[in-house]
Parts: C-alpha cells; sequence; structure tokens
C-alpha cells in the first residue's frame, strides 16, 4: 500500500472481505466493511473538495480499478461519496472525480478538564462544525460533572446537526454554556436527515438519549475501538434526540488512565474518581459508542490525521498540568498499559518540591510553580529541559506546544523551550535541528482529536498500539 496516504497513523487490522450490507435508510454513517473500503475513505479524506478520480484510487491504494469500482457504489449508496464533477479529458472519456461527503457523519469531541470543558462537533472531513464551552467543577461530584458532559453533548449535537435545540442555561456543576456555529460548514453536505423536522419549534431541548432499536452498544463498541478492533455501526448510531449520522462521542481528559476499558485512575485532589469507569458511565446515558483517552493522546491523533506533525512529533501540553501525546514511526503510541506519556512525572531535580503526584521534583511541579509565580521565562526554561530529554530518548523530529497556559504565552514558551532543545541538540552532534512550534488547532486541539478518537477507524486509522 502507498505509504503517502494520510499520515500513517496506525491503520486498523485486515478483515476477510470488503462485502458490504448495502445501502438504505439508517445506515448513511456505517462504517466501510473491509480494510480496503476504509483505505479509499481515506484517499478521499486526503483529497478533499478537489476529489480523486477511481482510476488514481486504485493507483494510491494498490487495488484494481474494478475493486475500487465496486467498493464506490457501496460507498455511494451509504451516502459517504459524491460526484465532484469531471476532468477534461485527455484523448479519452472524461474522467468523473469523487469526493467525500464530510456531512454524512460527524462526531462529538469533549475536552474535560477539572474547570472547563470544551465540545465540538467534527465532521468527516474534520471540520468544526459547531463548539460549546462551559466551567466544569470536579468538587461537585462524579455525578453531576457526568451528567454536565451528557447534556453537553445532547444539546451540542443537537444543535448543530438538527437533533434538537441549542439550548442554554447554566448547568449545576459548571457555568454558562454557548454554542457557536463555526463559519465554514458547508450546509449542502449535511444530510437531508440531519435537517430539523418540519413545524419544530425553536428552543425545544432534545429527549433524553435512550438507545433506539437496533442501536448501538455504546460501551461495548468504545471497548472494540479502543482495542483496535473493527467496528461496524449498525443504523449510524441513531438514537433518540440525535440525528442519525452522530457517530460517537470522544472524551479527553488528563491522564493517568486505561484507554481500553475507560475507567479513570489517580485525579489529583478528587480521589472519588479514581477507578470511574467515565466510558461505560457516559455510553448509559448518551446510547451511543464512547471512547475515552488521555488529552494529549487525543491531541497527537488530531495533529497526525491533520498532518499537523510530522513521522515522530511529541505534543506537550501544559494546562492545569503538564503532559505528552507521542506520535512515533507514523502511529500514536500508547504502550502496553495505555500509560506513555505520563512527561509530566519525570523526576528532574532529586528531593525537589513535592508534586501532587506523591513524588519530589518532578518536571510538572516545577513548572507550574514558575507559572504560579509569574516567572514565564524559568517555566519555558523548565519545559524545555524536559522537551530536551525527550527528543534524546526518542529521537523525535518535532515538538509541538499546546494547552492553555502555553497559549497565554505562546512566544514566550516558544521561544524558550526551542532554544533549551536547540541547545541540547548541539551538544549531542545532531546533523538537523528538531523543531519546536505552536500546535495548530488553539484551545481546541484537544476537543478535535478527541473526536478523530471516533472518526479515525472509519478510515482504517485506528491510532497505534
Amino acid at each position: 500500500m502507498n505509504r503517502g496516504v494520510g499520515n500513517g497513523v496506525g491503520r486498523g487490522p485486515d478483515t476477510a472481505s470488503d462485502r458490504g450490507d448495502g445501502g438504505g435508510a439508517g445506515v448513511r454513517a456505517r462504517p466501510p466493511r473491509g480494510r480496503n473500503a476504509a483505505v479509499v475513505l481515506d484517499l478521499l479524506r486526503v483529497a478533499g473538495d478537489e476529489g480523486v478520480s477511481r482510476l488514481e484510487l486504485a493507483e494510491r491504494a494498490g487495488l484494481t480499478p474494478q475493486g475500487v469500482s465496486k467498493i464506490v457504489a457501496r460507498l455511494r449508496a451509504e451516502g459517504l461519496v459524491t460526484d465532484a464533477g469531471r476532468r477534461a479529458s485527455t484523448g479519452g472519456k472524461p474522467a468523473t472525480v469523487l469526493r467525500l461527503v464530510p456531512g454524512a457523519g460527524a462526531a462529538v469531541g469533549v475536552h474535560l478538564e477539572r474547570d472547563a470543558l470544551v465540545a465540538v462537533v467534527v465532521d468527516l472531513a474534520g471540520r468544526v462544525v459547531a463548539e460549546r464551552r462551559t466551567a466544569v467543577d470536579f468538587a461537585a461530584g462524579v455525578e453531576a460533572v457526568v451528567e454536565l458532559v451528557a447534556r453537553e453533548v445532547r444539546v451540542l449535537a443537537g444543535g448543530a446537526l438538527g437533533g434538537g435545540a441549542r439550548a442554554e442555561g447554566a448547568p449545576a456543576a459548571g457555568g454558562l454554556a454557548v454554542t457557536t456555529p463555526v463559519a465554514g460548514a458547508a450546509a449542502e453536505d449535511v444530510p437531508a436527515e440531519a435537517a430539523p423536522a418540519p413545524g419544530t419549534p425553536a428552543g425545544t431541548a432534545p429527549a433524553e438519549a435512550a438507545p433506539a432499536a437496533g442501536a448501538p452498544m455504546g460501551a461495548a463498541q468504545g471497548a472494540a475501538v479502543a482495542a483496535g478492533r473493527e467496528v461496524h455501526v449498525s443504523g449510524g448510531g441513531q438514537v433518540e434526540g440525535f440525528p442519525v449520522a452522530v457517530l460517537g462521542v470522544g472524551v479527553a481528559l488528563p491522564g493517568p488512565l486505561d484507554h481500553v476499558r475507560g475507567v479513570l485512575h489517580r485525579v489529583t485532589g478528587y480521589p472519588a474518581w479514581d477507578g470511574y469507569p467515565l466510558r461505560d458511565a457516559l455510553a448509559a446515558r448518551l446510547g451511543l459508542l464512547v471512547v475515552v483517552d488521555k488529552d494529549t493522546n487525543a491531541a497527537a491523533l488530531g495533529l497526525a490525521l491533520s498532518g499537523g506533525g510530522a513521522e515522530s512529533f511529541a505534543y506537550l501540553h501544559l494546562g492545569t498540568g503538564l503532559g505528552a501525546g507521542l506520535v512515533l514511526g507514523g502511529g500514536l503510541h500508547r504502550g502496553a498499559r495505555t500509560g506513555a506519556g505520563e512527561f509530566g512525572h519525570q523526576v528532574v531535580l532529586l528531593d525537589g518540591p513535592a508534586c501532587e503526584c506523591g513524588d519530589r521534583g518532578c518536571l510538572e511541579a516545577l513548572c507550574l510553580a514558575a507559572v504560579a509565580r509569574g516567572d514565564l521565562d524559568e517555566a519555558a526554561r523548565v519545559l524545555g529541559t524536559g522537551a530536551g530529554n525527550l527528543v534524546s530518548l526518542l529521537d523525535i523530529d518535532r515538538v509541538l506546544l499546546g494547552g492553555r497556559t502555553v497559549a497565554a504565552a505562546e512566544d514566550v514558551f516558544v521561544r524558550g523551550v526551542r532554544a533549551a532543545v536547540a541547545a541540547r541538540t548541539r551538544r549531542e552532534g545532531a546533523r538537523t535541528q528538531v523543531g519546536v512550534a505552536l500546535a495548530p488547532g488553539g484551545e481546541r486541539s484537544v476537543a478535535e482529536g478527541a473526536a478523530q478518537l471516533v472518526l479515525a477507524p472509519l478510515f482504517g486509522r485506528a491510532g497505534g498500539a
């Protein structure tokens, strides 16, 4: 297969065939069956609005033209592919150009922090079509926060895709939330099923979500996605209160956590969250596929799929804590126990100040202490020291910075980390410099990546081990 397809982010396992179930109502958002169909769909995603011909698809995917035609026919029947016009003839019949239908499916991505929530709706092309922000208070208790997340997902998905209203309010576990439609969303790409029913009163809140007949079991599917197994969304994830095109919900939050089981581990200062089955709890409330991962992993996956990273890079996130997402050799690296990337808890000062994790002299403790006293240059130097350690250990190509603390002083952190990494690579005799830059996407990059936890498997990009 052509390595130029996408960005090489963890293709899913092969399946026995590319047989499909045909088209029909309620299957618009069903993932294609088989690896080859996923490869074709990914090529269409990468081609964007310009589209690609069947012959080009066959050449890039390493398939026969006949095989591509069968796959395209099925994807077209499922509403995932449409014509994008014809190219001028060079002597033969003008070639039909195909493109992905971005509005044929979407996912909700949620970035959950201890004090804030950012949620987005992302279409199949990776475009954000709406976003929503609200305050969160973990001290309100586990159930209150989880109910807040579920409510925000219902309101956001319903408002953005036509399944309900954009109700405003001040949730018990947070503050006022505002839904923001994102400019540039292509109305013509939204499936007819996603349109509000005629006569639907404005301001009507969506009904409590419950699995409809034949709807997927959200927790079971989330486990399969996390384990890298292929999942077929029967009926497109149709649930009362949601449009048919909602494929699922990705939730990203600080680690450590068990990505495969969707269970949280230590949440510093909030012992009630330790061992909490977040994936299952949300799936039970929403009746949708739910995938849970660390915020840094989600952001790194989103960056890799969008081409914002490199073959091997680290995404360093500095907000209320400090962590890393690692893409190595084109694939997201979670580790055997899904615990990779606990970057902030490397000890860099023996017998240093106490860290909330229980150790002393952790990079996170030193960095956040410098931020707290207003010494951002020192915070950037400390972060750069840790980044230099990572570059030396893993020989990565690039370091990308994100998180609200970085966003508040972008130049300071990029300059400081770049200087520290450059000094380290010069001492080690590196012939090429390691790039240091601000991660694209701004403060919603984690939420966008969380949506890709759901969407990536559709394109055969399960995200790595």
